[in-house]
This record gives structure tokens, sequence and C-alpha cells, in this order.
């Protein structure tokens, strides 16, 4: 919420600086998100007048003017500006910037510039080049007294504007009097009374302003003038919906622009002006946060009734938009159809105009779940909506309606009829038993009880007190004060400080539910920063462990891939429909978004990954190594997952290596068996499978990307290159190589020690022996590595690939793969006979997956009983 500093004084008495406030409203628990001062924006403009004006030679619509801008300017002589506005004239008073000003509207520099021939000074401004309004069509004109050269930003009274963030469970600061109203109750002023009749700025004037038509030490133009019996029925068939709905008939008013100083505060809270009777219901609204509307009695049929909304109705908002309604929805509505969606919109064909002379005034309260409902199902907001569906004051309804009554009449003119009030608005009143000392036992603070009564009266709460001493007082008791069972008001016979107190909350605080809710009254006015420090309790010994084995094992994946050189990010967990889409639709789709960008909970983590990559390639990145920890959203649930991309140059291109070289799948590939082993998987037990089995892995290459398994069903990752058809659609002009590991099908670890055996390196060295394969080309050669791996597992420590062959000996569609088997002997080392024996053991273990051996070659094998490939 927004406001001027100069609104917040005509509801606070203080002498508070602009740093005092914004650190008192932070300290209550207004957080100030920002402060602006309008005055910085003016400066280099000043209030000069024309002396004369006179048609520019080489332009019909251009005059040249001669400005008076001060003895301080020019040493006192006039300066020639070129205008085009239509209002430019000898004599007339207006805002002249000087070179070196900026132009609030658009931020350009004004400099000394010949226009058409003619050199000009600076410019004569209008209200929409100040930023003080949309007036366009000439520039300003101020009264004939104002102080020539004097700073426009002096003479405007410009000033700070707060930038307030009001927390959901504060309606009462949705208006700008419940902020004043916690500042009171701090301590940094005093709080202006209820109603602002009489006194100074009277009828909600500002202070010390005197009107025409009826000086602010008058009484209200609402007492003395003749009243009537309001013309128009109104009535609530909706009682539910719309408890209570008030209203009265206005004739006779004329409606045009608001008074300046009412623009002016709706300027700082951001509010457009457009006319005085929209101007002071808008007033009301960000005054004392209660919404009320006004129409045009012309436009009106009939009675005036608050009811449910019927199927197939449809209301033409403010807006311009249209919006089918439905039985769910309250409305108001005359005899001709509805009018105006009840607390959020009012409808467009009965808003007021310049030419409305006669209003009905509204002023209502509805229930806050009904308000939020049909914002959603219409997905409409408003500043009424955001004001009744968190709650308003229901008692402020006569109160409110005077005021819009007071100020129309000031303003407007006109004859105000009686009211009528039609159902009966809920008390909002709460009573809550509190015990004093809870401050300090939930609060940790230790007020003493006298501050915490004046805390909560300053507050709108009203205490009265448990007779009898202690703190369980006998309920059956009555207490002469006829406020029921163990209460007695403060005027009886004091037994002390003793006793519990009954607080009644006031009507605006609907946050307010338990004692609880009283003590952080208490605590935050009285001051957060005056608790003590003090350190959580904690047993002796070493701490216990809390984290999961969830939590365990993504902190760890973290670590590693850090370690292989991977990149963190972490990105939205919503992404859009479109991007959804490329990777198989989302099932979590949001009703009520952020931006229609961010609609849908991403079924993978790739979107938002390749979304990074496109941003740096963007910015000129040669290589990019990222990955993200986070969820997949799917039908089914959340799964945590690990994926990875890689994109642009593995290595830069050299005078050994030549051109870059890229990523490719066995990169992934790689990078993803590392980190499940850090992840605790059994590698050497994963199988390679394609997509097939699955129907998965639509946005992978389908020739370059495969999964890694534990048996057929049970899929630990996926890595491949991203299919082109994906990679086009985020705009994405390189090769990008991925993986995605599901950290929730990994296996937990089994047994429940807590220390594994020291690691005791062998005494002898291992062995290594050679061995080439015929197999068929489809053969994956990690199925042919498992098997012989697994022709001894007591000797065999490793294998692995080192050579690819086709061509001269090898048959059509088949291939030679080359393995080094590492052996590794435990108690001795190893004679011919057990190499051989081993070799054997290999040769067979390698017929299962079809294998053949190719022909003996001579090396180092010569003897042993191996058969090596030689290259």
């Amino acid at each position: 919420m927004k406001f001027s500093l100069s609104w917040l004084k005509y509801f606070l008495e203080t002498d508070a600086s602009v740093s005092q406030i914004s650190a008192k409203l932070n300290a209550v628990g207004l957080e100030v998100e920002g402060i602006e001062n309008p005055a910085d924006k003016l400066a280099g403009f000043r209030v000069a007048r024309v002396l004369t004006a006179s048609r520019h030679p080489d332009a019909d619509k251009l005059q040249v003017l001669t400005v008076d801008a001060g003895a301080e300017i020019n040493g006192g002589l006039p300066l020639t500006v070129v205008c085009g506005a239509p209002n430019a004239r000898a004599g007339l008073v207006g805002v002249l910037g000087l070179p070196g000003a900026v132009v609030p509207a658009n931020g350009m520099v004004l400099k000394v510039a010949a226009v058409r021939g003619v050199e000009s000074n600076g410019m004569m401004c209008s209200t929409r080049e100040l930023e003080l309004g949309d007036d366009h069509e000439g520039i300003i004109e101020l009264p004939a007294d104002a102080p020539i050269g004097a700073s426009f930003a002096d003479y405007s009274q410009a000033d700070p504007v707060f930038d307030v963030a009001i927390n959901p469970n504060r309606p009462d600061c949705m208006g700008l009097y419940g902020i004043a109203r916690d500042l009171a109750a701090a301590g940094l002023g005093t709080l202006a009374p209820l109603p602002f009749r009489g006194g100074a700025g009277g009828g909600g004037y500002p202070d010390g302003s005197a009107h025409d038509d009826c000086p602010p030490s008058q009484p209200s133009p609402l007492k003395g003038r003749g009243l009537f019996p309001c013309p128009t029925p109104i009535r609530t068939d909706d009682p539910e919906g719309c408890p209570a709905f008030y209203g009265r008939v206005i004739k006779g008013l004329t409606n045009g622009a608001s008074p300046q100083w009412m623009q002016a505060r709706l300027n700082s809270a951001g509010q457009r002006p457009i006319s005085a009777l929209v101007d002071i219901t808008n007033y009301v609204m960000l005054a004392f946060g209660r919404p009320a509307h006004a129409y045009d009695l012309a436009k009106l049929r009939g009675g005036v009734v608050a009811r449910r909304a019927r199927e197939g109705e449809v209301c033409r908002a403010l807006n311009g938009k249209e919006y089918p309604l439905d039985a769910s929805m309250t409305v108001i509505a005359d005899d001709a159809g509805v009018h105006d969606i009840a607390g959020i919109m009012g409808g467009e064909h009965s808003g007021c105009s310049q030419g409305t002379t006669d209003v009905l005034l509204e002023i209502a309260y509805f229930d806050p779940q009904r308000i939020a409902a049909t914002g959603r199902k219409l997905n409409l907001t408003s500043d009424a909506r955001a004001r009744f569906e968190r709650g308003v004051d229901p008692q402020f309804l006569d109160a409110g309606l005077d005021i819009l009554t007071d100020l129309i009449l000031r303003i407007c003119g006109g004859e105000a009829s009686e009211v009528v009030r039609a159902g009966t608005p809920p008390s909002g009143a709460k009573a809550v038993a509190y015990d004093p000392e809870l401050a300090e036992r939930l609060g940790g603070l230790a007020v003493p009880q006298a501050e915490q009564k004046r805390i909560l009266e300053a507050l709108g709460f009203a205490i009265t007190r448990h007779s009898g001493a202690g703190r369980n007082p006998d309920p059956n008791k009555e207490s002469s004060s006829g406020l029921g069972p163990g209460l007695r008001r403060d005027d009886e016979e004091d037994q002390g400080d003793e006793g519990l107190w009954q607080v009644t909350t006031p009507g605006w605080r609907p946050d307010i539910d338990g004692p609880a809710d009283i003590v952080e009254e208490v605590v935050r006015i009285h001051g957060l920063d005056n608790i003590a420090s003090v350190a959580l309790p904690r047993s002796d010994g070493v701490a216990r462990p809390t984290a999961t084995a969830a939590q365990k094992l993504e902190r760890n994946l973290r670590r590693s891939a850090a370690s292989l050189g991977l990149n963190e990010a972490i990105t939205w967990s919503f992404i859009s429909q479109k991007e959804a889409a490329e990777f198989g639709g989302g099932d979590w789709v949001l009703q009520n978004p952020i931006s229609e960008e961010l609609k849908v909970m991403r079924p993978s983590l790739l979107p938002g990954l390749l979304s990074a990559v496109k941003r740096n390639l963007d910015r000129g990145a040669a290589a990019l190594r990222l990955f993200e920890i986070g969820r997949r959203y799917l039908a089914d649930g959340e799964y945590p997952t690990l994926v990875l991309v890689l994109a642009g140059e593995k290595a830069s291109r050299g005078w050994q290596s030549g051109k870059a070289q890229m990523f490719d799948a066995f990169d992934a590939k790689r990078l993803c068996l590392d980190l499940l082993e850090a992840a605790g998987a059994p590698v050497d037990s994963l199988q390679i499978m394609g997509f097939d089995a699955l129907g998965q892995g639509s946005f992978y290459h389908p020739g370059q990307s495969a999964t890694l398994r534990l048996g057929p069903k049970n899929v630990l990752a996926s890595f491949g290159v991203i299919h082109p058809a994906t990679l086009k659609a985020f705009d994405i002009d390189v090769p990008v190589v991925a993986a995605g590991i599901y950290l929730d099908a990994i296996p937990g670890k089994k047994g429940a020690g807590f220390a594994r055996a020291a690691y005791v390196p062998p005494a002898l060295q291992p062995v290594t022996r050679d061995f080439a394969f015929v197999v068929d080309n489809d053969l994956p050669a990690g199925d042919l590595v498992r098997v012989v791996k697994g022709a001894d597992k007591a000797n065999i420590a490793a294998v692995r690939v080192f050579d690819l062959f086709t061509g001269r000996d090898v048959p059509e569609g088949r291939k030679s793969v080359a393995v080094e088997v590492t052996l590794q002997p435990r108690e001795k080392s190893y004679d011919d006979a057990e190499l051989a024996a081993i070799s054997s053991s290999v040769v067979a273990a390698s017929r299962k997956v079809g294998a053949n051996v190719r022909h003996e070659a001579a090396g180092n094998l010569a003897g042993s009983g191996a058969i090596a490939q030689s290259k």
C-alpha cells in the first residue's frame, strides 16, 4: 500500500521524520518496501511567468515565449522558450524545466537547443510530463500569485511516498487509518479521532484547509440539510453472502473534478483521479479500508437488491469485460438485471459519469469466503476484493456511509436522503481470555501489565478482568458488574493485577483468535528488538543427526556433482504449458498462477535447464555444465531427481586437436555412472536398455540415448543427446546432452552398520589379460563386459573395453570388441595353469551373449590360453 507523508500526518499528529516513521513501521511488522520522494524528480523545475508570446517565424503551431524564471536564473533576465501548448500566453504562470532537468515522464534531459532556428532554453511543462496527472493538452497553469522563481517541488509541497507491504492477516492496515493506529499505539504520535467533523480539516479534508462551500470549522453539510425518505428500495435476499446492505440517495449534486488535495493523495497511492464521485469512494477505501460504490440513479430500474446470481447471467464490469455468473456468486441487481459483482467490481452501465446528478450510495458487508471464491472463479482481482476477502470491519457501515456522504455534500453539493439499512451485520468482536504473564512465557518479553493494557486499548481492544485473586477464578461466581461469571469492570473494587483478562477484539481485527494473538500484538508494539536472544536448550553430549536418508543423499550428490565440474542451477518448479508439452505435458496445472508462463508444475527438470542453457549461450558462453536437484510432478506424485545438461564445446579448438569437440552421449553416461556410484548404487550390476519398454524418452535422440536399470523395470537413470526437435522448441542451435538420475529408484543401503571395514590394499600386484571377441553389431558392449566380469568373481577385479574393430576378417553384421581383464591374486601369484583356467572360464562365459573368440595373436599372451587382439 502506498501513501504520502502528508496524508499519514492528517490521521497521525506527529513530528517524526521519514526515517523514524520508516523504522517504526518495520518494527511493528509493516514492512517498508520503498520510499519515493517526488521532490527528487522535480529538481530543476521552477515556477515561471510568461512575459510575451509570439508566433514562431518558421512553424504555425509553435510560439516563442519570453519567460521570467526569477532573479536567480540568467541574472534575472528573461529566457527564450519555444512552446507548442495551445494555452501558452502572456501573463500565464506555469512550470519551467531548466536545462539539465530530467523530465519525469520520459527521462529526457533538457538542454539548450535550437527549435526551427530559434534557441530554446528549457521547456514549459504539462501535468503529464511531470507525472502529476493525465492532462497533456496544455501546460500547467498556476495561480497568478504563485512565487516566481520558487522551486516547483517546494511550491507543490511534494512529499515522500511510503510503499508498505501489508500481510494478508492485517486487513485493518489495508486502510491508512489502521496504519496510523499502529504507529500511534507504538508511541509515534496521536491518532486523530473519528469522525472528522468540526475542527481542523473537517470531513476528511487536509489539516487547516478551508473551502468556500463549507469551511472545516463549520458543522458537516449532512447536518442542517433537508433529509427525505430514500426513494429507492434496498434489500438483501442473500443473508449468507451479504448479511448487511446499507444505502442512501443523494440528489442534485454536480460531478466534476475532485479537489486538488484529494487528487494528490490518490496519486500518491497509485490511483488515477477520474471524477469527484469515483475519487471519493476510492479515497474512503484507501483511507479506511472500506470499499463502497456509487450508482448513477438515473440508470437504475426499480429497487436494488443483493442476491445470488442466476445461471446464465452476465455482468459487464467497469474494466469493460463480460463475466459469466452462476448461483454461487453474490451480485447487486435491480429490476433490469445485474449491476455489480458484489464486493469485487461494479458494472459498466450503472457507473457514474460527468453528467450524473443523482446517486445511490451503497456500503455493505460481504462474506469473505464468498468474495474469495467468486474472485478465483472469475479470475478477477480488484482493490475491493483484496479488502473484502481479508475481512473488513462489519461495524463500520454507518460511519463509512456518513464519511462518504459528508465528502460528497462538501465537494459535489446536493441533498442526502435517510439511510436504508437492510440486514444486520455481524458484530465482528471476539472475547479472548488472556493471562498477562503469557507475554513473557510465550513472547519472551516481560511487559508491565499497565503497558500491556495501554497497548491493547490503543489498538482498539476492550479489556475487562476476572474478579478474585489468582488465575483460576470461580466460573460459577457472578460479578456485580453483570458482565458474566468471574468478570468485573476496572472501576469495581481493585484486587490487584492478579487474574485473567477478558480481551474483546475490535471488528477490524478478524485475525485475532486466541491468547497467542494477543501476545503478538503486545510484543510487536512494545518492540520485537527488546526480546533478548536466548539459545535453545541443548542436551549434553553429541548432537543427534536430524537429516533423513533422502536429505543426506541429495547433499552427497550436490558435492559429488560439483567435484565433477558441474555448476548447480536452481530453476522454477513452474513452467508454461508449451514447455510442458515438449516433455509429455503436465499433470499439475495451477488454477491461479503467477503468470501464464508459470502455470504448470514441471514434469521434468529439463525445461528449466534448457532455458538456462539458452540464456547463457545468448550471452556468449562457449560451454555449459549444469545440474539441478529438484522434484518432478507426475500424475501419481512428486519424485526427487538429479538432471544434468552439457552443452557447447567439450574441448576448444587447438593446433593439436583441430576443431572444437562437442559433448556426446558417452560424456553424459560417464557422469551419470560416477554420480550413481557416489549415491551408493550397484553400478556393476546396471544394465543398459533403450526406452521402448517404458515408452519414455521422446525428448532424447532415439539412436543416441539409453537407460540404466537394475533389472528390466527399475530405471535408475537415463542419458543421451537431446532430440533436435526439442532443441528447436527452445531455440538452441548447438548439440546438448543430458542425464537424469531418479533418486527414489536408487536402492537403500542394507544393514544398519555405521562403518565399513577399513580398506586393505592387496599384497600382490594385479595381472592384466586382453581378449578379443566377435559379437553381433547390435549387442551392447556393456552386456559383454558384464558376463566376462561374472566369469570368475574371485579373481577378476575389473573389465574394460579398450578397442572396437570392424572390417577385414570380421564378418558382415558383426564387430570385434577387445576387453582388458584385470586379475587380482590373493594368496600367491598365478601360474600358467591357473591363468589358462581363468581364460577358459572367460571364453565360456562370453558365449552366453553369442560371442566368438577371434584368432590367437602373437604377443604377451602366448602360452597363456588367452586370445589377444592385434592392432
